[in-house]
């Protein structure tokens, strides 16, 4: 894959990452990077996350979800890369 080359990648982050603007921060670094998708909180205290958009922006994306916000502690990401699809028009959190 190219830097131009576009992605899509699927995340769970678990560790201390509810209650630390883990959503907020990963929307404003998503959209700093030009990627769409959403961000959202699990039941079992996980985050899940969905972006697409240029491979390298992914790929600092989720350099940050491996660290998160000031405040949080990241024990586990697990990601499954897939195919883009062009469905979303911005990056949001969901609720």
């Amino acid at each position: 894959m190219n830097d131009s080359s576009q992605g899509r990648v699927h995340l769970w982050v678990a560790g201390m990452v509810q209650g630390v603007f883990f959503r907020a921060s990963t929307q404003d670094h998503a959209r700093a990077l030009g990627l769409t998708g959403w961000v959202k909180n699990l039941p079992d205290g996980r985050v899940e996350l969905v972006a697409e958009g240029p491979a390298a922006a992914i790929e600092s994306l989720v350099g940050f979800c491996r660290r998160g916000p000031r405040g949080a502690q990241v024990d586990r990401l697990e990601r499954v890369d897939e195919e883009p699809r062009g469905e979303f028009q911005a990056f949001q959190v969901r609720r």
